[in-house]
């Protein structure tokens, strides 16, 4: 069984705002996602008696350092002392990173055709692109190694690989739920809650 687990998305980017597939470029929270962030720290602060005690692993892209560092910051803790993590980063889009559904198939009219109907498998085109089933296996590993309660701050991706793995979720359910930037996920007794 797991050890407790509270889990972040990142807070909110222009990319996110703009609807872009993000997966692994490095972009920066915007201002919503700093109050995000520093909310999502507030509330983290009333919840954990200790937060000492923890462990506080991120994925290394800017955005889920910077809502690390604030939520850090708002538990009274020292902001950038904390581990990163490159299997909790978010899955790699390939060459349609930083690209808008509407603009792919502006270009390549069809191209997400296959994505829509099996978004768990589907590998976009580009080095480097994997399928969320892919992505999925380097957060069972992480999830597998997992000892002390920890205090994770990760993407939108990898949460929905945790509700498969830890709900039995079928993949493409699980790619397809919506993962809110402004709310935490408890992992207790392998059962996951949103606060």
């Amino acid at each position: 069984m797991l050890p407790l687990l509270y889990i972040v998305r990142h807070g909110e980017t222009d990319w996110n705002g703009e609807a872009r597939l993000q997966g692994q470029a490095d972009t920066d929270i915007n201002e919503r996602g700093r109050l995000q962030a520093d909310r999502n720290g507030e509330r983290l602060a009333e919840i954990v008696p200790n937060p000492s005690s923890f462990d506080f692993v991120a994925s290394p892209l800017r955005r889920t350092c910077e809502t690390m560092e604030r939520i850090r910051a708002r538990l009274g803790l020292s902001p950038s002392d904390f581990r990163v993590d490159p299997r909790l980063m978010e899955v790699h889009f390939g060459d349609w990173q930083g690209f808008t559904y509407a603009e792919l198939e502006a270009r390549s009219p069809g191209c997400t055709a296959e994505r829509t109907r099996s978004k768990w498998r589907f590998v976009p085109p580009g080095v480097d692109a994997e399928s969320y089933e892919t992505m999925a296996l380097r957060i069972r590993s992480w999830l597998d190694e997992i000892e002390r309660p920890t205090i994770c701050v990760t993407h939108g991706g990898v949460m929905r690989a945790i509700f498969h793995w830890l709900e039995n979720m079928p993949g493409d359910e699980a790619a397809r739920l919506d993962i809110p930037q402004d709310r935490i996920l408890r992992v207790e007794n392998n059962r996951l809650e949103w606060l």
